[in-house]
């Protein structure tokens, strides 16, 4: 041991890091009435914390009741999803599954099978989203009314799917 016990455990530094100890992000890009869908939800950027500049990663809690997003896929970024804790319910063009505790899905870029997550337990279930960053990505929504693109400085750009704003 190196002068720590269970009830003090040693401070990580980089490259390791503690998820706790990133302020989660509790807000959504998307327009009404699909923000109230997904909200509220936590995001620990980790990814970010860790200087990843190719790949995203999120660790995000999903409340009963809610939504990951909206049904979706992505034209440039692929896109996995491994549960940590709790369980959601994917849902997908095969149809709804639940995913538990260790389980996982992906997505291919390029593959309009839309997917989301939706939570339907009674307690918050926690996952981690990794995917790669790709400045030219769009995304298509199977359900909504809804697109997505990036704009030159990385912004998300919401509109309906005719290119109309919100």
């Amino acid at each position: 041991m190196t002068g720590t016990t269970e009830e003090e455990p040693a401070r990580l530094r980089r490259p390791a890091l503690d998820p706790a100890g990133i302020q989660p992000r509790s807000t959504s890009g998307y327009p009404e009435p699909f923000r109230s869908r997904v909200l509220p939800r936590e995001k620990r950027a980790l990814g970010d914390a860790l200087g990843l500049t190719k790949i995203g990663v999120n660790l995000t809690t999903l409340f009963p009741g809610k939504e990951s997003s909206m049904r979706h896929f992505h034209t440039r970024e692929d896109e996995m999803v491994f549960v940590v804790e709790g369980q959601v319910v994917l849902v997908s063009d095969e149809g709804e599954q639940v995913l538990t505790a260790g389980t996982c899905a992906g997505f291919p870029a390029g593959n309009s099978n839309g997917h989301q997550l939706v939570n339907r337990s009674d307690r918050p279930a926690r996952y981690l989203e990794i995917s790669n960053r790709d400045p030219a990505d769009s995304a298509g929504y199977s359900d909504v009314d809804l697109r997505y693109r990036k704009a030159p400085g990385g912004e998300a750009i919401y509109t309906r799917k005719d290119g109309t704003p919100y």
